[in-house]
């Protein structure tokens, strides 16, 4: 079956690469991104292929978009959120325009493409939504706060998101790679200058980073294929870790994260009201714990 996706970020990196396995799998793509200078060219004997410039962090742009798809191939199918943007320093030296801009185009870009893609993947109660966030969504780098922030934020949204739409056909899900090997990896990073003290832990960061292959051992070509992948799935994972780098850091990080929790355990239990019972018994337990999402 022929289908309708929508990349966003499709100028460059994973997201250029998901608009070429589509194609190449016989579908309709929408590209989107900020220009249209970046996006692919639609060759004249290809009537598969739109592009658009899109700003994603206008909610209008993202309508435009949907409204689009939908005009020049009849549906939408599948909406991946791909368009990202990378901002470094220490929290407190970062210029507040920056950390604004990071959250709101890898966060809130996001947001706005889905609920613009809901009131046409609902009634047609089918649907594929792949938000692209990263390991370092589960990970907190100095020098990376806005980032991974918001990426932190996109990781619980999209469990949301899909809990609300399971029950009508829609899927969702968050791929999070490790590092990726694409010019806009492999770019600079500018660092605006920063107090002395965060010499040790941004700075280090930064030196780590630069210039160094094992930070970028991902092949956006296998990734876009394994994306592409999971939208024909049934059962999709509603999170899928992307690269063996970010295979071994996640068991590491829960670990981590566990190890903390029992320590202080006892602690975490005292602040309760005197008289009540075992809250795992409560029909409020019941209600909020943790879905088990089928594996795939």
């Amino acid at each position: 079956m022929t289908k309708t996706l929508l990349v966003t970020g499709a100028g460059g990196g994973l997201g250029r690469h998901l608009v070429d396995v589509g194609l190449q799998a016989g579908h309709n793509v929408l590209a989107t991104d900020l220009t249209t200078d970046v996006l692919p060219v639609p060759d004249q004997q290809q009537d598969r292929l739109r592009v658009l410039a899109v700003d994603v962090t206008s909610s209008a742009d993202a309508r435009t978009a949907v409204q689009y798809a939908v005009s020049e191939f009849g549906r939408l199918d599948v909406l991946v959120n791909s368009a990202g943007y990378r901002s470094v320093g220490s929290i407190e030296d970062m210029p507040e325009d920056e950390f604004r801009r990071t959250v709101e185009i890898n966060f809130f870009g996001a947001v706005n493409m889905v609920r613009a893609a809901l009131p046409v993947l609902r009634p047609q109660r089918s649907g594929s939504i792949v938000n692209v966030s990263t390991i370092g969504g589960r990970r907190a780098q100095a020098g990376l706060a806005a980032y991974q922030a918001a990426k932190w934020a996109l990781g619980g949204f999209t469990e949301i998101l899909a809990r609300e739409v399971e029950t009508i056909g829609i899927h969702a899900t968050l791929v999070e790679p490790g590092g990726i090997r694409t010019p806009w990896a492999a770019a600079p990073m500018s660092v605006p200058p920063m107090q002395d003290e965060y010499d040790e832990t941004v700075g280090a960061f930064v030196r780590t980073y630069r210039d160094n292959q094992d930070v970028q051992r991902g092949d956006p070509a296998k990734m876009a294929r394994v994306i592409l992948r999971i939208t024909e799935e049934p059962q999709p994972p509603v999170r899928l870790l992307l690269g063996s780098d970010a295979a071994w850091l996640a068991p590491l990080i829960a670990e981590a994260r566990a190890t903390e929790d029992a320590a202080w355990r006892e602690v975490s239990q005292s602040t309760d009201l005197d008289g009540l019972g075992d809250f795992a018994e409560t029909s409020v337990a019941k209600m909020v714990r943790p879905p088990t999402f089928p594996i795939s």
